[in-house]
């Protein structure tokens, strides 16, 4: 039986070997696709997990791809209620004379902000990305600032913006890495807005352009994302798909021909749809344990995780996944906010820790009263004594 495996362990090492595609160690994964870009990655949306990178945080010309950035801050007024969908927009000359990809809108007129934003996510305008810019900043060069501030509350690391629609600038660089962590932002908290990513193709003043991520109609999983290119930073695409309860993103950078970023783009794609899995861990907001709580207005205090827990793995490997969580030590005592960190939350495979993430508190604890906070100072020796388990 053990010779019979060996031998067909062998047999598939060869295949692998012989159609160039190497073998992963540990676990008899074939290596991520070769394509032909200066950069990628390829990124498990829900656990963050990282499938197949290479160059992934050089620092390089994202081109229109700049644009996430513009669209993530847009997004984020609307939600906040700063600006409304209906807003007026008054086209500035600096907007009408915008250079490269256009919506063709007309130096003076009023724009419903709604209409820029189709502009700016489809037909990838830089005279509406600049026009929402200054709407909502007054200036272009404001906006570049709240677009720096938001990169690196995202940690975006090695990312900074020069200009709002991604013109080419020795100091307006990204990773491909930075821009995988954006789009997996504007999934997550802005799903409706990420939709628009999805329109095929926009009419203004009578002129009709399509999306120009050809993905959206070679693959069906495929539901958005952004388009670049300039002469110097080459062709580049960030995407995500998905298929069943899987998504991934990935984002390709400096390809030579527009062809190139989309044959590699699909390519990460089905690599890591066909060789792996995300296995949810742990509910967002489901209580995962109870503990007691001093001083405060409830006496019990909910731990669990604000966001759900996720882990890649290949396929057919999700039992081998394990999990477990612990409560730090000591006395807990309102008030208490939640995401408060109460304890660790730690994930395996094997003798591998895929990853360590807070047990956090669900729920806010305000301060007890006078004669609550009395009875708990009273009341804690005598609990102590017979429950010193924390």
């Amino acid at each position: 039986m053990r010779y019979t495996t060996a031998l067909r362990l062998f047999f598939f090492l060869a295949l692998f070997n012989s159609i160039g595609l190497p073998v992963r160690a540990g676990d008899n994964l074939p290596a991520p696709p070769q394509v032909p870009v200066r950069a990628y990655v390829l990124e498990d949306f829900h656990s963050g997990e990282i499938l197949a990178q290479d160059n992934a945080d050089a620092r390089m010309e994202p081109a229109s791809i700049t644009k996430l950035m513009t669209g993530y801050i847009v997004y984020k007024y609307l939600q906040e209620g700063r600006i409304k969908l209906t807003d007026p927009v008054s086209i500035s000359e600096k907007a009408w004379r915008a250079e490269g990809s256009r919506m063709f809108v007309q130096v003076g007129s009023k724009i419903p902000l709604e209409d820029l934003i189709m502009g700016m996510d489809i037909q990838s305008g830089n005279d509406a990305t600049i026009a929402l810019a200054e709407y909502v900043a007054g200036t272009e060069e404001a906006f570049v600032e709240l677009m720096n501030k938001e990169a690196a509350r995202l940690g975006m690391n090695n990312t900074h913006f020069t200009n709002s629609p991604g013109l080419p600038n020795p100091n307006h660089y990204t990773t491909a890495r930075d821009i995988a962590t954006l789009l997996r932002a504007i999934i997550k908290q802005f799903p409706e807005d990420y939709k628009r990513y999805s329109v095929r193709e926009y009419s203004y003043n009578n002129i009709r352009q399509q999306n120009r991520n050809r993905l959206l109609d070679l693959d069906n999983s495929v539901d958005g994302g952004k388009t670049g290119h300039t002469s110097s930073a080459g062709y580049c695409l960030a995407a995500s798909a998905k298929r069943g309860d899987m998504r991934l993103v990935s984002v390709v950078l400096g390809a030579k021909l527009e062809k190139q970023r989309v044959s590699a783009t699909q390519s990460l794609f089905n690599y890591g749809f066909t060789f792996y899995e995300t296995q949810p861990i742990y509910e967002a907001d489901k209580p995962l344990t109870t503990v007691r709580i001093w001083k405060g207005q409830s006496n019990q205090l909910p731990l669990g995780v604000i966001d759900s827990v996720y882990a890649t793995v290949p396929k057919g490997k999700s039992q081998e996944v394990k999990s477990s969580f612990q409560v730090e030590p000591g006395k807990i005592t309102a008030p208490v906010t939640r995401g408060a960190p109460f304890g660790t939350i730690t994930v395996t495979r094997g003798d591998k820790t895929l990853m360590n993430t807070p047990l956090v508190a669900l729920q806010d604890v305000p301060l007890a009263g006078f004669f609550g906070r009395l009875w708990d100072t009273l009341w804690w020796p005598i609990y102590a004594l017979f429950h010193w388990s924390r």
